[in-house]
């Protein structure tokens, strides 16, 4: 799996952003991401804080060790 030229802070900064009124276009511009990106990241990370996703990384680690 490709790893993410994204921390999760920057994430979550990203989603605040645009849940503050900043455009999704404008977003992805600035960021020089895929709207498809955005959108992704908000349907898996929306709702979560930065130690919820560290958390969530750490459960899909464990499971990848246990089934690989």
């Amino acid at each position: 799996m490709k790893k993410s030229k994204f921390s999760d802070s920057q994430v979550m900064e990203a989603l605040k952003r645009v849940e503050g009124g900043l455009s999704v276009p404008e977003l992805c511009r600035e960021l020089g991401i895929s709207s498809a990106t955005f959108y992704k990241w908000r349907a898996k990370y929306g709702g979560m804080d930065t130690s919820m996703i560290a958390r969530m990384k750490e459960l899909e680690a464990v499971d990848r060790t246990k089934i690989g």
